[in-house]
């Protein structure tokens, strides 16, 4: 390239900036507003439409919420609230309805007296809803009158023109005192492809949403082609979170009856607390601000660790729980097995990252713990003796525990202190030196674990053999976990530490695959190993880093080669299309495969297929870990029985690279 053309190549003018008008930016950007263009994503503008939903009934406009989801994957939304504004903007000169759905940052949100307190993406979550659609409908009924505007997103000259106007807004007159607002819209597969509304996914999230919001009436249905229902699911939680607590609980021997509830209300926030403690011993916070789980946690958090730690302490001080030369019990004791839902309201919320799932707000800690620290102090003075024996007992035990010889610093000498030396024989390490591109497969068995170990490839590939099942981390302390080899070598693998001194950024492998036999065993194998790692290492799993391997189980061979089937309806499919004289082999286990059938089914990133594993729902997850895990055998039975189907390869979904 000549000198000159290098140069024009290299300037940066005010010409090279690009402005983007309307709601451009958002189908140029799609990731920076819904995080992904996934299934995950598709949700998420619907979640955005929900939570304006919700919000007029969380600030007693109204009670009643319905989604309808359609056949061809249009999705309604409709509640009873005040109906959006359809009046004739002083500035704009457009109806309000309009801007909210075509203009980036319009909406009521940003005014504390119209929505004292809101989710949602503050005024840009129905415009990106609208963006991200093929079209869009808004139907409002204020007034005794119905109004109706629709937009689309037309394709031209290759260029897609997001939530154009396709019919202005027009009313017709109503059903007399009928309110509220529907909006309908088709998700774009420009944009999201052939991903499905899923019943079930929106099912669980709207349950939440219904306990989250006492008294709410919330469904949702599925159409049939003709419009009649096919699924319908109705929620509606007179006691709210305090209900939640008790559902989270089931199955679980709990300490005492009824859940302990506060609930306080400022000018600042609204506070509402609901817990119960159980004979496990993990503690399993549930935290919303605004409607929004905060699965990360956040400052609210904190304020609400302090105020119980607190006020239960100058309690047990006060009615002599505590004896006089008796030190305080630590947060931590008191919060061992306790299950506990935390929902916020606030304004001006500041959620750390797109996807909102910790709150960074530093004035939370201080308004949540100044909220909580009076309503819990006259809790605990009403409450029954046999929650204040149940609070205290527990934390006593948990704090014997703690202060024991083999407890407090022998534990954290040996979270401090593990080498590879516990190692030795059993992991078969990888060369790579970036984490973020290791690999590290738990596999089942000596036997499996030698082919997997030569079948590999050593670069970037590491093996760690299970000798035996894990232990149910549901049902021990942490002491014990660090006295079982299988899991003390997993965490030394790993270099992640655990619990409380769990640090994902010393994570060695950036995937971590379990791989097990397609049967009842190996389906209690990886039920033992997620429950672990839900327990003591949530992060791995919520930063998408834990994965489902899947062998294959029948091997068929004929003139044309050598294939495998992951299931019984591949394997007839293949039956079907085999030459004659076809040889057929049936895996009992991944034992029976040599070395270089492993590497080409479930170990070679260019063939195999993996399961990405995800918390949707940090309650749904608690709810499956305890019924998995727990004492409830029945259920637990019935459950697999129902849903086990061990090698489905719908299941799984493919994971090339």
């Amino acid at each position: 390239m000549a000198k000159e053309d290098k140069a024009a190549a290299g300037e940066y003018r005010a010409k090279d900036i690009q402005v983007l008008e309307g709601l451009e930016p958002v189908r140029k950007r799609p990731g920076m507003y819904i995080g992904t263009t996934g299934s995950k994503g598709m949700h998420h503008i619907l979640w955005e439409i929900v939570d304006n939903s919700i919000d007029e009934v969380a600030n007693g406009y109204g009670d009643t919420i319905d989604i309808d989801i359609y056949p061809d994957n249009s999705i309604s939304v409709k509640d009873n609230g005040r109906g959006i504004p359809v009046d004739i903007h002083p500035e704009k000169k457009k109806p309000a309805v309009e801007l909210v759905f075509t203009v980036l940052h319009a909406g009521g949100k940003f005014n504390a007296e119209k929505y004292n307190f809101s989710g949602g993406l503050h005024g840009v979550g129905a415009s990106v809803a609208n963006a991200l659609s093929t079209w869009l409908k808004v139907e409002v009924w204020r007034d005794n009158k119905k109004y109706t505007e629709e937009f689309h997103s037309p394709e031209v000259d290759g260029k897609i023109l997001s939530g154009v106007v396709k019919t202005p807004l027009w009313s017709e007159p109503a059903e007399k005192g009928m309110k509220g607002t529907r909006v309908t819209f088709l998700p774009d597969p420009r944009v999201f492809g052939n991903e499905k509304y899923s019943f079930e996914t929106i099912s669980r999230h709207i349950r939440e949403l219904a306990y989250l919001n006492a008294g709410m009436k919330i469904s949702v249905t599925r159409h049939f082609d003709d419009g009649t229902p096919d699924m319908m699911n109705r929620y509606c939680y007179e006691g709210g979170i305090k209900d939640f607590v008790i559902s989270l609980n089931e199955g679980k021997q709990v300490k005492y009856p009824e859940p302990v509830y506060v609930e306080r209300k400022t000018s600042e926030c609204q506070v509402m607390l609901a817990f119960q403690h159980t004979d496990t011993y993990v503690e399993n916070i549930f935290s919303y601000v605004n409607n929004i789980q905060t699965s990360e946690g956040g400052t609210h958090e904190t304020g609400f660790k302090a105020a119980l730690t607190k006020v239960l302490n100058d309690f047990g001080r006060s009615k002599n729980i505590i004896k006089e030369k008796q030190a305080n019990f630590l947060g931590e004791d008191y919060r061992e097995g306790m299950t506990a839902v935390l929902a916020v309201k606030m304004h001006d919320v500041q959620f750390e990252g797109q996807t909102k799932t910790k709150l960074g707000n530093p004035e939370a800690k201080k308004m949540v713990e100044d909220a909580l620290t009076d309503v819990l102090r006259d809790a605990l003075m009403k409450a029954k003796k046999d929650t204040i024996d149940g609070i205290f007992e527990k934390a006593a035990t948990a704090a014997k525990a703690r202060e024991s010889a083999a407890k407090a610093k022998d534990v954290a000498r040996k979270l401090n202190s593990m080498t590879t030396s516990a190692l030795i024989g059993k992991l078969s390490g990888c060369t790579g030196k970036r984490a973020e591109l290791n690999e590290l497969y738990i596999v089942e068995g000596d036997s499996a674990g030698g082919s997997a170990k030569q079948g590999r490839d050593r670069r970037f590939q590491a093996i760690l053999p299970l000798r035996g099942k894990p232990l149910n981390a549901e049902k021990k302390r942490i002491h014990d976990i660090l006295e079982n080899d299988e899991l003390n070598t997993l965490i030394n693998a790993l270099g992640t530490g655990f619990g409380k001194d769990f640090d994902i950024s010393k994570l060695r492998y950036g995937k971590v695959i379990i791989l097990a036999d397609a049967d009842q065993d190996g389906a209690h194998i990886r039920a033992l190993l997620l429950a672990f790692f839900f327990r003591y290492m949530r992060e791995l799993v919520l930063e998408g880093h834990v994965y489902i391997g899947m062998p294959p189980l029948y091997k068929i061979a004929d003139k044309k080669g050598v294939r495998y089937a992951y299931d019984d309806e591949e394997l007839k499919k293949m039956l079907e299309d085999a030459s004659r004289g076809y040889t057929l082999q049936r895996y009992k286990g991944l034992g029976e495969m040599n070395p270089e059938q492993l590497w080409e089914t479930t170990l070679s990133p260019e063939s195999r297929t993996l399961m990405r594993v995800t918390i949707e729902s940090a309650a749904e997850a608690e709810q499956m870990v305890t019924m998995l895990m727990g004492d409830d055998s029945k259920s637990r039975k019935d459950y697999i029985f129902s849903n086990a189907n061990f090698n489905k390869r719908d299941n799984f979904k493919d994971i090339k690279g």
